[in-house]
């Protein structure tokens, strides 16, 4: 059973974007995955993404896709919102995905917008509400034009709040006018999803994060996001100057090869890369443990 949610907050206010461990040979970790959540969750995260772009879900198969939703939900199903990405650029091989995360017993889609072939906003609207139509599922869409090319137009989102399961954006496309107005005229719950943005965002009428920090600095995510909704925007603004060495740290190369290094440098299950990404070089995570010491993050 899902954890409780609003409406307002359909999934929480506060969600990692999990990395996918990895055994030293390449295959899935499934013990570290489930503890690697077990963390998470206890840190503070209402809820996690699993299979989205920070998860490696471009090299990932269906069935270990599936493999891992199931093993989250085995560890912290029963008190977080377990969130599993089905976006693709292929609405029929969404769907399946949408179908089989709905199988395993996910709480809900994160659908990205298809990447490369840069279809219309037409053809976003029919991808999204094909995909929304074919599970039972509450859907966060994701909107991120610097990998996908096309951005989501505000008149999009207006048509696409209107599916009954269509309930959340995800918004990494750095835009604090569009989300303005796109949060103001789709009611749509939205998450910022770009760590940097997490405060302003909050700011235009966002709910909460998903984030790829808060593998890192979870509580202080919670803390800045409670302090904001109970009116202390003095003490959310101080938590979002402490982070910015994190934030910076954190995206200085890709997020998934900074937050497996971060983890491992914690102890915590990572595990290597799958190709074409690869592993920070030693100067990368010297500066990485700098950054990340700035922020007042424990290594």
């Amino acid at each position: 059973m899902a954890p409780t949610s609003t409406p307002q907050t359909p999934f929480g206010r506060v969600l990692t974007a999990m990395v996918t461990p990895f055994t030293a040979d390449g295959a899935l970790d499934l013990d570290g995955a489930q503890r690697l959540a077990t963390h998470l969750v206890d840190a503070g995260n209402d809820g996690l993404i699993i299979n989205g772009t920070t998860g490696e879900s471009p090299t990932t198969s269906d069935a270990e896709k599936a493999d891992l939703v199931r093993a989250v939900l085995e560890a912290v199903g029963d008190r977080a919102h377990v969130v599993a990405g089905v976006g693709t650029n292929d609405t029929q091989h969404s769907i399946e995905l949408a179908r089989q995360a709905e199988r395993v017993g996910a709480h809900g889609l994160l659908v990205v917008t298809p990447y490369y072939n840069k279809p219309p906003q037409e053809g976003l609207y029919r991808h999204f509400t094909t995909v929304a139509d074919a599970a039972g599922l509450p859907v966060m869409l994701y909107d991120i034009p610097g990998r996908s090319g096309v951005p989501i137009n505000t008149e999009t989102f207006v048509r696409l709040a209107e599916h009954p399961r269509i309930v959340a954006n995800k918004d990494a496309k750095g835009d604090l006018g569009r989300a303005s107005w796109a949060i103001a005229q789709s009611g749509l719950a939205w998450y910022s999803g770009d760590d940097m943005l997490n405060l302003p965002l909050l700011s235009v009428g966002a709910v909460g994060f998903v984030s790829v920090v808060g593998h890192v600095v979870t509580p202080d995510l919670r803390t800045l996001v409670d302090a904001f909704v109970a009116g202390d925007v003095q003490k959310a603004a101080e938590i979002h100057q402490k982070l910015l060495p994190v934030y910076t740290g954190m995206f200085r190369t890709q997020g998934v090869m900074t937050t497996k290094a971060a983890l491992a440098l914690q102890g915590l299950p990572s595990g290597p890369l799958r190709a074409p990404m690869v592993e920070c070089s030693a100067e990368e995570i010297a500066q990485l443990k700098i950054d990340l010491a700035a922020g007042g993050v424990q290594l």
